[in-house]
């Protein structure tokens, strides 16, 4: 097994088991976790088989994530409850606050207890834009478009993941919900003033900092009234809003850099380094494996000397129930 410390680049894996290059990436000394998605998983005990190669790579172990909001994206399906999309809960809200509320913290906590179980340490989730009826790549991922209600919500919901010892990780800051272009294929841009941006987006992300979420993933989505990068990119958004208006303090994850919507900033390396010059901590790269190579070859990652400590956190449930 390698000691050695975590680093910031987040990889996905290729199929149901770890393959030699797999290995070879994972032990890189850049690479600091991983991420699982549909093609990874077959069953439940072939998910154990697969995070327990993981862990048993490196010490500290490589936190393993995986997208399970639930909805359109639940990556482990068969084995596992069906977690409704987050728009049910928003609808149970419109009904009956306190049951809603009851029932999002109980969805967290099965979410928390199924991955743990099956040694993943985190989801991506929840996700707090709001529902302004535009964005189809959102769309009923989103608990409501009011606000307050996301916030309430997705508080919940966090409290569920927490009760098992998971952290939470809110996205897509400062608000993918309003723009119908999917980044995953486009380079959105928003083009509201901050201060509308501030007085609906933003409100849900800063109750969540203000309880303590653990990880934040901003948008690849251009806000032009701020800056003209895309949020992920921009010192303003990470740096002034996100650390200094808004005081957090934990783990900012880049959303996926193979993703067209991170293409402006140029290749890979480039990306990478704009996102940690932005104020990214791990940059994520999980589906263009040559391009993850790339990145491994011809990229120093500079120093971060709260890494460790925040990836520490972020894998606290794995390691309990490892």
């Amino acid at each position: 097994m390698i000691r050695r410390a975590r680093g910031p680049v987040m990889l996905g894996v290729e199929a149901l088991e770890l393959t030699p290059e797999d290995r070879e990436r994972l032990a890189h000394p850049s690479v600091g976790g991983v991420i699982l998605f549909a093609r990874n998983y077959a069953e439940p005990g072939q998910l154990t088989a697969l995070t327990g190669a993981i862990r048993a790579l490196r010490e500290p172990h490589l936190p393993i994530a995986v997208d399970h909001e639930g909805g359109r994206v639940q990556r482990f399906r068969a084995g596992f409850t069906a977690i409704p999309p987050m728009r049910s809960l928003g609808e149970s809200f419109d009904q009956d606050v306190a049951r809603a509320a009851r029932e999002a913290e109980s969805l967290g906590a099965t979410i928390a207890a199924e991955l743990a179980s099956h040694g993943v340490d985190f989801s991506f989730t929840p996700v707090l834009d709001l529902d302004w009826g535009t964005s189809g790549v959102i769309g009923d991922r989103a608990f409501h478009r009011n606000p307050n209600a996301v916030a309430y919500l997705a508080t919940a919901l966090s409290r569920g993941l927490r009760s098992r010892g998971m952290a939470a990780v809110g996205k897509h800051f400062p608000g993918h919900g309003h723009v119908a272009a999917d980044s995953h294929h486009e380079i959105p841009v928003d083009e509201r003033p901050m201060r509308a941006i501030a007085e609906q987006d933003l409100v849900p992300f800063g109750v969540l900092v203000a309880s303590g979420i653990d990880g934040i993933m901003p948008a690849h989505v251009v806000y032009p009234d701020v800056d003209d990068r895309p949020a992920g990119f921009s010192r303003k958004w990470l740096q002034d809003v996100l650390r200094g208006r808004l005081g957090f303090d934990g783990m900012v994850f880049s959303d996926d850099l193979d993703m067209v919507g991170a293409h402006s900033a140029g290749d890979i390396v480039a990306r990478a380094e704009a996102a940690v010059a932005a104020g990214c901590d791990v940059v994520i790269t999980c589906n263009d494996f040559a391009a993850a190579d790339d990145l491994l070859l011809r990229w120093t990652a500079p120093a971060h000397p709260e890494l460790e400590r925040r990836w520490a956190r972020m894998a606290a449930q794995g390691s309990a129930a490892a």
